[in-house]
């Protein structure tokens, strides 16, 4: 007997009338090298931010319309010793904008990184734009980088979001953020997916690796590792052979929707249980596994989705798919499956 999706319907529109994308993961649980599971505390990335100007504009700043980069640019002249009228400046070649950047763990003084340009006011594009020196701070006030430089806005001969760019190691590090691994006895693992099984799987491969119970999972987010004698001296090597272990990871079952794209990515291995859901003129019915599959009759007006039981929710999607259903009715069936208590996993939305 067939075990998946058997369709009768009367009307299937051979169009799209939006782009669904769905990924499927594997229904068996996943082997992963630990460093692609983990993070370790206090090794992590720092936002930067920083408020600056790009100048060089061919008439495409924020103009007379913001009034900020006006006294900007102002401010900034009186501290280079040179007095301007407010009301001579021209800013029609001049952007206020906001600078990013992501300072990685461990980066040292002198070391280079790439930067964000957004746009803050009203300028058209920051095509062939200079941004000027910008301090980069920390949410606690300090300066850890500057930039400069030319902006890119990527994309063929520039043509890629005119008000955003980006400069290719555009911000110089002036200073690290305090963190070292020298000196301590132990590190915690920080699981990036959380759940028990997961923690206790990492707790169990590095256990036999080291024959020895140097990990304990304390959390479903986290497994505390003693730093075993022979490493003390070297714990990034230590770190090093823990990153390449392998780790079976067991898989999410959530079910992740962004309701703005249309984008729903699903565990696969997500059953439902025997539902009937009315929805439009569609009707989707997961019925028990029979001999004998049941012919349904529809209406003049509607299509009708028979699917045995058993399935996941990753052919379900797939076939509303191939159905021609719009994001959005798809959305609305989920939830009601949910809703009825047949999905066997999280419906999360962002």
């Amino acid at each position: 007997m067939k075990r998946i999706i058997d369709f009768i319907f009367l009307i299937v529109p051979v169009y799209l009338a939006a782009l669904l994308l769905v990924s499927s993961v594997s229904a068996n649980n996943q082997v992963a090298a630990l460093r692609e599971v983990t993070t370790i505390e206090g090794v992590r990335n720092n936002q930067l931010i920083g408020y600056g100007l790009v100048v060089g504009l061919d008439g495409t700043g924020d103009g007379a319309r913001t009034g900020f980069t006006n006294q900007s640019l102002t401010n900034m002249l009186s501290r280079m010793g040179i007095t301007a009228n407010p009301d001579d400046i021209n800013v029609d070649n001049v952007a206020a904008v906001m600078v990013t950047a992501t300072l990685a763990p461990f980066a040292k003084p002198g070391s280079s990184m790439d930067v964000t340009i957004s746009s803050l006011g009203s300028a058209d594009s920051l095509q062939g734009g200079t941004l000027l020196l910008t301090p980069l701070t920390a949410p606690n006030g300090d300066v850890y980088a500057v930039a400069q430089g030319q902006v890119s806005l990527g994309g063929a001969n520039g043509d890629g979001h005119p008000t955003a760019g980006r400069i290719v190691n555009g911000a110089v590090v002036e200073r690290e953020i305090p963190f070292s691994l020298e000196g301590r006895q132990s590190i915690t693992l920080l699981l990036k997916q959380q759940n028990f099984t997961n923690a206790n799987n990492i707790q169990d491969a590095i256990n036999d690796l080291y024959e020895d119970e140097i990990a304990i999972a304390r959390s479903s987010g986290s497994v505390d590792v003693r730093v075993p004698g022979e490493f003390l001296d070297n714990i990034p090597r230590f770190i090093a052979q823990l990153e390449t272990l392998p780790i079976t990871m067991a898989n999410s079952g959530k079910i992740i929707v962004n309701e703005r794209t249309g984008t729903i990515v699903v565990g696969s291995d997500i059953r439902i249980s025997p539902v009937a859901v009315s929805h439009g003129n569609l009707t989707v019915r997961i019925e028990p596994q029979v001999e004998n599959d049941e012919v349904v009759e529809p209406a003049r007006d509607e299509r009708i989705a028979v699917i045995n039981g058993g399935v996941n929710i990753g052919e379900v999607v797939d076939a509303l798919n191939r159905m021609g259903m719009a994001p959005d009715d798809m959305i609305a069936i989920l939830q009601a499956i949910k809703q009825a208590g047949a999905l066997n996993g999280d419906l999360e939305f962002i």
